[in-house]
């Protein structure tokens, strides 16, 4: 799993709708080690499977971004429900390095999830546990957080998203990202194995 990667906008598998997992093995626990490994290495703390151009609905956190075991947390199939209040606070994305805008969000949402054992996490969260539960649940949906700004904050981060654009389209001029088509097709092998 060392060929693992973050992938940056506007690449495709950004905005898929990623599968529920059905099975775990020894792969998908390398996977998620690796992703782990990723995130410290950009000083995140979340990344989901779609970033690493994966469609598998799981993400990790670790809210200290530093290694360490005991904070480190592996959602599976997340399922957010009954959200409640709403706050305002900054965000950024490891596919979107460098970008950081004010994403409006509920304040507490219900969330369940399994970790790689196959046990259940069911809690209300909130805080900043609750916006990076949201955050990369919404990866899983294909859901950027700058689909989530004001118009106002759109119209600012354009220029940025411009920028990506632009870098995106020369990697695949290079032949270092592949056309759609090829991507699909890798994605389903994927789903095939997992989902």
């Amino acid at each position: 799993m060392s060929d693992l990667r973050i992938i940056t906008y506007p690449h495709p598998t950004l905005r898929y709708r990623s599968k529920p997992i059905q099975r775990v093995d020894a792969e998908l626990r390398a996977i998620v080690a690796r992703m782990f490994e990723l995130m410290y290495e950009a000083k995140g703390i979340g990344l989901a499977a779609n970033q690493v151009d994966l469609p598998l609905r799981l993400f990790v956190c670790n809210l200290t971004a530093e290694p360490n075991p005991e904070e480190e947390r592996v959602f599976l199939n997340p399922v957010i429900r009954r959200p409640r209040g709403s706050e305002e606070g900054e965000e950024g994305c490891l596919s979107l390095p460098g970008l950081y805008a004010p994403v409006v969000r509920p304040a507490r949402v219900h969330v369940q999830a399994y970790d790689l054992s196959g046990n259940l996490f069911d809690a209300d969260v909130d805080g900043l546990l609750g916006r990076v539960i949201q955050h990369e649940t919404d990866h899983l949906d294909g859901v950027l957080f700058i689909d989530r700004l004001t118009e106002m904050r759109k119209h600012d981060v354009a220029p940025a998203l411009h920028e990506f654009e632009l870098e995106f389209r020369s990697l695949r001029e290079q032949g270092s990202i592949p056309s759609d088509d090829t991507i699909l097709a890798r994605l389903a092998e994927w789903e095939s194995r997992y989902c």
